[in-house]
């Protein structure tokens, strides 16, 4: 079992995440704790909020108010409600929540049947609940839940994955080839990619590209494919190293071989109504492509922008790390294209996203409710180092959009030294 904490401000949002599960069918609320049922047994994100604000009204200062917690177990596992619902209930009190008011939400829009845990950190009496080591605490608790109801263990597979470290490649330290070939040999293993644009969308997270050669040999024709590391803002910074020296699976006759399959396999993956969803949920509750992009990526999702020379959006690709596949935003949804993403940060014509008409989601619409600063959804397993593992993949490697959030970081950092 692997257990995630998302600590953020937005309690709305955390909300709005889950129910919106519910209201699609793709979930169901198994508990709820120190909140009180309604007359018809029917909740909407707005009771819901409502029932946290006597704790986060009182909130003397805390920052990060919102706790959002979610239990996966291996997808061989077969768990009942009962037990999902049992393992909530201890989880929260071993980690010191049992007397705070918390809503367990059951996903089924995955293969991996999971629940999400929304609560808050912040006591009736306005002070912080200790979360001192509650990473190694929740680690502890999820060891004793895997011999407690016969799960597979998550430890060996983990360390595993662990070992297959993803790192950008930086040019300035030298040896370029191997770094190159650290990524490109092994991606094509754990990731889906259907062209080779999406495929160019996934090595820019590691500053690298690859170009197509076309030519004849012989009086045949010969396609071939380079690899070239580049710099921070996508400029050249190498030659270029020829996908041979890479293996076969870098090469291009290889990689249209993986294109195909990923097709095929993309065509039924479920995936693709979870992603949908989470982005027109990112749509909907920022106001610009910085916010955008940092709430997706906070639920471990990158966003590639392609711009031509004068700024116009001619490509928007989402990369799903959780899933591991790679999406252009048409593929969602067309409503998701990139003229789309165009008209809304280039014209300041923002989409208006159509909500299913059901008498839950119309009573989930709240004015002026926060946007910013959704839960930080990163991995138990990596919160200590963010670099290990597949989710190496994240934030780092796309430092260029978070220099301004970096040096507010540093700044806050500077201001505690001084004080």
């Amino acid at each position: 079992m692997i257990a995630k904490i998302g600590k953020g401000s937005n309690m709305y949002g955390a909300i709005l995440y889950n129910q919106q599960k519910v209201d699609r069918e793709n979930g169901a609320v198994l508990l709820l704790n120190k909140i009180p049922d309604t007359m018809d047994g029917r909740y909407s994100v707005a009771y819901f909020n409502k029932c946290f604000e006597p704790y986060l009204s009182a909130n003397i200062k805390t920052e990060k108010t919102v706790r959002h917690i979610s239990l996966n177990p291996d997808p061989k596992d077969e768990v009942s409600d009962e037990q999902f619902t049992e393992m909530a209930q201890e989880y929260m009190e071993r980690m010191g929540y049992g007397n705070q008011p918390y809503i367990v939400f059951k996903h089924t829009d995955i293969d991996r049947m999971h629940i999400h845990i929304v609560s808050t950190c912040v006591g009736i009496d306005g002070k912080k609940i200790p979360d001192d080591y509650d990473h190694p605490r929740s680690m502890a608790i999820c060891r004793d839940f895997e011999t407690k109801y016969n799960l597979h263990k998550a430890t060996e597979q983990e360390q595993k994955q662990a070992n297959k470290v993803f790192k950008p490649v930086d040019y300035h330290k030298g040896d370029i080839k191997s770094q190159i070939a650290s990524v490109v040999r092994h991606l094509p293993k754990y990731y889906s990619f259907p062209t080779m644009g999406s495929y160019n969308a996934l090595l820019s997270l590691f500053n690298i590209t690859a170009e197509e050669v076309k030519g004849e040999r012989n009086g045949q024709p010969v396609n071939g494919l380079v690899y070239v590391a580049v710099d921070e803002n996508g400029n050249k910074a190498s030659n270029p190293f020829k996908a041979s020296l890479f293996g076969k699976d870098a090469g291009v006759a290889q990689l249209q071989k993986h294109f195909e399959q990923s097709k095929e396999k993309m065509k039924t993956n479920p995936v693709r109504s979870v992603l949908k969803n989470t982005v027109e949920l990112a749509m909907h509750t920022t106001s610009n492509e910085i916010e955008f992009r940092k709430q997706l990526t906070e639920h471990g999702i990158n966003t590639i922008v392609r711009r031509n020379d004068n700024g116009r959006i001619y490509g928007v690709t989402f990369i799903d790390h959780e899933s591991r596949s790679v999406w252009n935003g048409s593929q969602l949804d067309r409503n998701l294209s990139a003229n789309v993403f165009n008209d809304w940060w280039n014209n300041g014509n923002k989409p208006e996203l159509k909500t299913q008409d059901n008498p839950l989601s119309k009573t989930n619409t709240i004015d002026n409710q926060p946007t910013k600063d959704l839960f930080e959804f990163i991995p138990q397993e990596h919160s200590q180092n963010f670099d290990i593992g597949l989710f190496s993949l994240l934030p780092d490697a796309q430092g260029v959009d978070y220099k301004e959030e970096t040096f507010a970081k540093r700044m806050k950092k500077k201001k505690r030294r001084l004080q």
